[in-house]
């Protein structure tokens, strides 16, 4: 399944939200820096689907807001 996730870094709580069909926005402390945003994203889908992080992959968007994950 591919999801199209608006990230939100830097922010005081972490949460999902669903806002369409297959569309989230994600919340996280992290920082954009070193990717640390990237991988706090990956273990809040994976804990909100509820399957193991390696089945959570980036596919675009690594440098931007909006990007392309998958979950296998």
């Amino acid at each position: 399944m591919r999801l199209e996730v608006s990230v939100k870094p830097k922010a005081s709580r972490q949460k999902i939200e669903e806002t369409g069909c297959n569309r989230y926005t994600v919340w996280v402390h992290e920082p954009p820096i070193d990717n640390k945003a990237n991988l706090a994203v990956i273990k809040l889908l994976a804990t909100h689907f509820k399957v193991p992080k390696s089945a959570v992959s980036l596919v675009k968007g690594s440098k931007g807001k909006k990007k392309i994950f998958e979950i296998n």
